[in-house]
């Protein structure tokens, strides 16, 4: 399998894609939304036309309503992001943006904190949840590679997975004002869930392998495996990109960036499941076989 051939090749490329991600959240940062750091969030509607976004910018701007985000909602609306606002600042914004409120919500930087500590907890427990379930699932495989490595691999690639669309958003967030809301949270443990789902095809398949062709070179033993699953792993992926792709084109404006992190998630997540965990197993069966000699 042309995988395995090239291993050193695919596993530099994601090597170059996560540096490059790491780069980008230190040189940006992550822009955290109201969810995560607290504001105020006002929902206006236009009777008429919708004035242009760049409008509503200037305007807000020119009111002292610094650090804001506009947002477009559906046809006829935005959504204007901002600090925390009092009644009278409210009621002054309303009046700025030239709409009519119809939503307003507001939340305190005490509970921002404690939702962003309860979505790095989610990500946490999801990553020991699968290190767990991995470890249970190889228990009985320590020939030629350990099972504890199985795992090792999966989380080098969930790692991979989650690393560069966090960097992809730090860009957006730079680039195109983006801030890391709980739809964020979601893209990411789903992205989680579907590559490893698809790095349990593989593992399952080599497994299976091992018990029946124990007398096989390892490294051929992971290409035949990666062979078998190669085209169902490759079409699964093909059909949910293509519409979270959907999503993220013709989707509404607050559903857009969800739909894009998830997108790069599923892009990577799979390149991970075939390209990255299993020429890690390969490599780490190669070192484990240089140690014994």
């Amino acid at each position: 399998m042309f995988v395995i051939k090239y291993k050193t090749l695919f596993i530099s490329i994601s090597a170059f894609f996560v540096a490059i991600a790491i780069v980008s959240l230190i040189a940006f940062g992550l822009p955290l939304g109201i969810d995560f750091k607290g504001g105020s969030a006002l929902e206006v509607q236009y009777s008429g036309a919708r004035p242009a976004i760049q409008t509503v910018n200037t305007a807000v701007a020119n009111a002292g309503f610094d650090h804001t985000l506009v947002q477009p909602i559906g046809d006829q609306g935005y959504r204007i992001e901002t600090a925390t606002l009092t009644d009278a600042q409210r009621a002054q914004l309303v009046t700025v943006s030239g709409g009519t409120q119809t939503s307003f919500t507001s939340i305190g930087p005490s509970v921002g904190t404690e939702l962003k500590h309860k979505a790095i907890a989610s990500i946490i427990l999801v990553l020991i949840a699968i290190i767990l379930f991995v470890a249970y699932a190889f228990r009985k495989v320590s020939k030629p590679v350990s099972s504890w490595k199985y795992g090792l691999a999966v989380i080098i690639a969930l790692m991979h997975d989650i690393i560069i669309p966090t960097g992809v958003f730090a860009l957006l967030g730079h680039f195109m004002g983006a801030q890391v809301d709980t739809l964020f949270i979601v893209a990411l443990l789903t992205t989680l869930g579907l590559s490893v789902a698809d790095t349990i095809v593989v593992f399952d398949r080599i497994r299976e392998h091992l018990k029946t062709k124990a007398n096989m070179p390892f490294a051929q033993l992971v290409g035949e495996s990666l062979s078998e699953t190669f085209v169902r792993s490759i079409n699964t992926s093909l059909v949910v990109l293509v519409v979270v792709l959907s999503l993220a084109i013709f989707g509404p404006a607050t559903t857009q960036l969800f739909a894009i992190v998830l997108a790069v998630g599923m892009f990577f997540g799979t390149y991970s499941s075939i390209f990255l965990a299993s020429p890690l197993l390969v490599v780490m069966e190669q070192s484990q076989k240089k140690k014994n000699k």
